[in-house]
């Protein structure tokens, strides 16, 4: 029985003993990815799809992120939000137009953006459901265009609500410098 039991304590001590060296050995190895250095962002993913499914930006390239955008106000007297604000698809298209204000303040433009995250709210006037097509059409104007060929790593989340009822769309850019930018 004492054998028994002995022999247990010794197996598990072993296995133990495997599982933290090669634990060890894990964190002290390099990632090996990539094997070449990159010098621009790199994109991931099918060709047919919108997006892309992942970036990869180069060690030492600066970042520009907008924080949450919101929808141009069209006209404050409108009496519906669609006359207020616009659909989905027109909030989104008013964001990225601004987004691209933003990014041109600081000398980049939508070719830079290398994610997108966006917020978008049960449409109302769609019987509550949330109009991701809106959002998806707008997107299709700004990017993956001849103008414009990047295609953004992207989440879309559906959320209850944003800060005004009216929104129904927030939209976060992150975009990647130019490899010479030097950050002040």
């Amino acid at each position: 029985m004492e054998l028994k039991r002995n022999l247990k304590v010794i197996v598990a001590t072993a296995l133990v003993s495997c599982f933290l060296g090669a634990s060890v050995y894990a964190a002290a190895t390099p990632n090996k990815l990539p094997l070449t250095p990159i010098h621009e962002p790199e994109f991931y993913g099918s060709p047919s799809s919108s997006i892309a499914s992942a970036v990869a930006v180069p060690e030492g390239v600066a970042t520009f992120m907008t924080s949450g955008t919101v929808p141009p106000l069209l006209n404050k007297d409108g009496k519906t939000v669609y006359e207020r604000y616009g659909n989905t698809e027109k909030q989104a298209e008013g964001i990225l137009l601004n987004i691209e204000k933003q990014l041109k303040e600081q000398g980049l433009s939508l070719n830079d953006v290398i994610y997108l995250r966006v917020y978008v709210t049960p449409d109302a006037a769609l019987d509550g459901k949330f109009d991701y097509t809106g959002w998806f059409n707008a997107y299709a104007k700004f990017f993956n265009t001849e103008a414009n060929p990047v295609k953004t790593a992207r989440s879309t989340v559906g959320v209850a609500g944003l800060v005004n009822s009216d929104w129904l769309i927030e939209i976060e850019a992150v975009a990647a410098y130019p490899k010479k930018h030097k950050q002040d």
